[in-house]
């Protein structure tokens, strides 16, 4: 597995006195702490979406066999559901790298579940190869697979094999969805690019607005993709290392 690394000619940012940087640093937070009340704005327009009704009873597969999705709930108000993209007869490195990132990072969901919500995934692919491969990345949240006339009714019109995060609301025995987004909306998933957006390279892919000479290896392309790395995701290389067999079956 490759890796990459700062190279000496590769520029910096100028070097400059204590209190000078704090003067910048100074400046910047004005304009973080702005940002952060644009997003608690579109959050309280967000709250304040109507809501569309969807089938409850729309099939889903899980380890228990066929349930419906007021089950995948859990007895609780609110569902978040990664509906995960899927390559149906390709091998687990050749499946979306984008969702084995995101869905990676959900680890630790107590917090959500104090706030009445329970996350789960929604594999848009037949449910044994997709739980082999589940069982390969080591993921433990809950896993479903939904396809054909259900996820058709659930998607509504939106193109089926993207990767999506749709929310939904339970009252008694009616479910109504109240937010989705898609892209790179599904970002609020996982805090790797967050963290990488506070670093001085960022996240060293091409669309960044950085000075001239920042290092910008991550292409668009299969050469330098993003979230591959010798031909698979890379959040599935410590998995590899580790000894899990990524046999999805036949």
């Amino acid at each position: 597995m490759k890796e990459t690394s700062t190279t000496a000619s590769e520029k910096v940012p100028s070097i400059t006195d204590r209190s000078t940087f704090q003067s910048q640093m100074d400046s910047l937070r004005i304009r973080e702490k702005q940002h952060k009340k644009t997003g608690d704005a579109i959050a309280a327009a967000r709250r304040r979406l109507p809501m569309v009704e969807v089938d409850g009873n729309a099939s889903l597969i899980s380890d228990r066999g066929e349930v419906a999705l007021l089950d995948a709930f859990e007895g609780r108000r609110m569902l978040i559901a990664y509906y995960f993209m899927w390559h149906h007869g390709h091998s687990a490195a050749d499946q979306c790298e984008g969702c084995a990132l995101y869905t990676t990072q959900v680890r630790e969901v107590s917090f959500l579940q104090s706030r009445d919500i329970t996350y789960a995934t929604f594999c848009q692919g037949p449910y044994e190869a997709s739980a082999r491969y589940r069982k390969f990345m080591g993921w433990e949240l809950p896993w479903y697979s939904v396809q054909g006339k259900s996820l058709e009714a659930l998607l509504a019109g939106r193109r089926a094999n993207r990767m999506y995060l749709i929310c939904y609301l339970r009252q008694g025995s009616k479910v109504f969805e109240t937010y989705w987004t898609t892209g790179r909306g599904v970002e609020v998933v996982g805090n790797n690019y967050s963290l990488m957006d506070l670093t001085v390279y960022g996240r060293q892919e091409w669309w960044e607005d950085s000075p001239d000479g920042w290092p910008k290896p991550w292409k668009d392309d299969d050469v330098n993709n993003p979230y591959r790395i010798d031909g698979r995701p890379i959040v599935q290389w410590p998995r590899v290392r580790a000894g899990h067999s990524d046999d999805l079956g036949s």
